[in-house]
């Protein structure tokens, strides 16, 4: 069968599977909309947080960035790991004794105060739309490709099946329908790791091939990162193994962006909600040390995958005929998402460093069909014919290895799996924060059951039409999206929620202050970088980067106005004291 027919049998399949999971686990209760009824077992929890934390940026776009940026690319593998093994030990026991349903609630609280609540509302849904912005796109490259359908139609597709197994099941039909995403996607990420793998090197585990000798061919005998490096220096980028220098990020901009990262999942509100879904607070350590080995067995996948992809992509496009080009290069070619400038005139692809277009083709694939659309006026000089899309290489490396049709359909599966269970759990953030804490908690506290369920899914609508614009209209590739939101979270929530345990002595004044004075800095520096043209004038740091300094701001106002204002009243410093010692669930605070 051909490729086409797999995907529309493998995606099929799956997506009955999750409607099927949703409808038999819809709810009738805030409590089971909320955080499923507290009553999800650690493991399936943490099956279900992987799926929700291993996002399209995981699945699509993270090998990418290793593959086109090597050593460099490993800022996010390292900040996005570290970060939920800081997320797990210090934040998730404590959180889970407090028991309330959002981080927005969690701060309402502490900070004993509607203005904090709103703050922290505010900036949760602004990293939510953030994040999800990234997923939907990550959804809208996978139907392009696979299911022959326009980018906007992917999107929409894509949000009418989050919608309703969202808006039907809530936490609990999204926390059993992420269990089945990860074990689609990550059979989905593996399968072809082991094949390719075995092409490449003859080992069949990917961590091991990585490492190894490449089996046969013109480079047979090498050393695959060796080789990488060689190839990369005679087409004009950096080795792939170089770590800093000329052509590579600072050292400083590395350590603020892996930092940005690791407090930036440490403080992403749709992970922290799942340690609220099991019954107790050893089985939120449990669920935590359980997502942390599901989420290993792909990440340590993932360096493999990106050099593998690297290797073969160059092997099969560059210096080839454009008429003799493999099949892969054709397929993408109509999704825009890969293009080619024939600068000399002889019909031969040349992959060099450098841009080939002072822009780039439209993600709609309504500019770029290789050799057939030339952007006209805006070549550049340099020897680069070829403008390649990073998000494209996990989906495109079967097709490059020539991998058979069925493994090709399961990939797209993946992706899409793991692009929707990301998207929906933030959609229920989005969704549980609007109509718990602001229309339950700050407008009408006589709302019933059936009100505020009516109020959640009618945002979960509200929700997806906005995530959809964006996954339309990106901002950029699905890992700089992320990256962006993990920023914004880093500055906002992270010091609030450590401080909020760990700090008696923090008041409200402080926290609304240093969460305005965090998140608007770190948005006003993205949006000059990003938007608006402007340069990194703060030590040079990236605007991925730059969610550090957001955060040492927000700890820094934070503690100042702490000190100058009133301490918080006796019975907030003996709730604070009293969890910090989560054992067991019995100290919870209940609604």
């Amino acid at each position: 069968m051909s490729i086409l027919a797999w995907t529309y049998i493998m995606v099929g399949l799956t997506f009955t599977l999750y409607l099927s999971i949703a409808w038999f686990s819809r709810v009738t209760t805030t409590k089971g909309f909320y955080v499923a009824g507290g009553g999800v077992s650690p493991l399936a929890n943490g099956m279900a947080t992987a799926a929700d934390w291993m996002s399209a940026a995981s699945f699509i776009s993270m090998a990418g960035l290793i593959s086109f940026l090597g050593y460099t690319g490993s800022i996010y593998l390292l900040g996005w790991t570290g970060g939920y093994v800081l997320l797990a030990l210090l934040l998730a026991p404590y959180l889970r004794k407090f028991g309330k349903y959002t981080v927005p609630d969690f701060v309402g609280d502490r900070y004993y105060s509607d203005v904090a609540r709103f703050v922290a509302l505010v900036c949760a849904i602004f990293v939510s739309f953030t994040y999800v912005a990234g997923q939907m796109r990550g959804v809208g490259i996978v139907f392009s490709r696979f299911l022959e359908v326009d980018v906007n139609t992917g999107v929409l597709i894509g949000m009418a099946i989050v919608f309703f197994y969202a808006s039907l099941g809530g936490m609990k039909g999204i926390t059993y329908t992420q269990v089945a995403q990860y074990c689609v996607l990550i059979f989905a990420y593996i399968i072809p790791a082991v094949f390719i793998s075995m092409k490449i090197t003859g080992n069949p585990i990917p961590q091991l091939g990585f490492g190894s000798t490449i089996a046969a061919g013109q480079d047979a005998g090498k050393f695959l990162l060796e080789t990488l490096n060689g190839l990369n220096t005679d087409l004009g980028f950096s080795e792939y193994t170089k770590a800093f220098g000329p052509g590579s990020k600072s050292m400083l901009d590395v350590f603020c962006i892996t930092m940005a990262l690791m407090v930036g999942t440490a403080g992403l509100p749709h992970v922290i909600v799942r340690f609220y879904t099991v019954p107790n607070v050893r089985g939120a350590r449990l669920s935590a040390g359980f997502a942390l080995l599901f989420i290993a067995i792909l990440y340590t996948t993932a360096p493999a995958v990106a050099s593998f992809a690297r290797y073969n992509m160059i092997n099969t496009i560059n210096n080839t005929s454009y008429s003799q080009a493999p099949d892969w290069v054709k397929n993408w070619e109509k999704t825009g998402l890969i293009a080619w400038a024939d600068k000399n005139n002889d019909g031969v692809i040349q992959y060099r460093a450098g841009a080939p277009f002072a822009g780039k083709p439209s993600f709609s694939g309504e500019v770029g069909a290789l050799g057939q659309k030339m952007l006209t006026n805006e070549l550049t000089s340099n020897e680069n014919e070829v403008y390649i899309d990073r998000d494209i290489m996990v989906l495109a490396n079967p097709e490059i290895a020539n991998l058979p049709p069925w493994v090709i359909a399961l990939v797209a599966a993946g992706g899409l799996a793991a692009a929707l269970s990301t998207a929906s759990g933030l959609l229920l953030v989005i969704s549980s924060s609007i109509s718990h804490d602001l229309y339950y908690r700050m407008i009408n506290r006589q709302a019933t059951e059936s009100q505020r369920l009516a109020v959640g899914r009618v945002m979960i609508g509200i929700a997806v039409c906005i995530a959809g614009y964006f996954g339309i209209n990106p901002p950029g590739f699905v890992a700089q999206v992320v990256a962006f939101a993990f920023g914004l979270a880093a500055s906002s929530f992270f010091p609030i929620i450590v401080l909020g345990i760990f700090s008696k002595r923090t008041n409200r004044e402080g926290a609304v202050c240093g969460m305005i004075a965090g998140i608007c800095f770190t948005f006003i520096y993205i949006v000059n970088i990003k938007f608006l043209g402007g340069s990194t004038w703060f030590m040079g740091i990236s605007a991925e980067g730059i969610g550090t300094v957001g955060m040492v701001i927000n700890f820094i106002v934070t503690l100042l106005v702490s000190s100058f204002t009133a301490a918080p009243p006796q019975e907030v410093q003996d709730m604070v004291e009293s969890i910090r010692y989560p054992r067991g669930a019995g100290g919870a605070i209940d609604h």
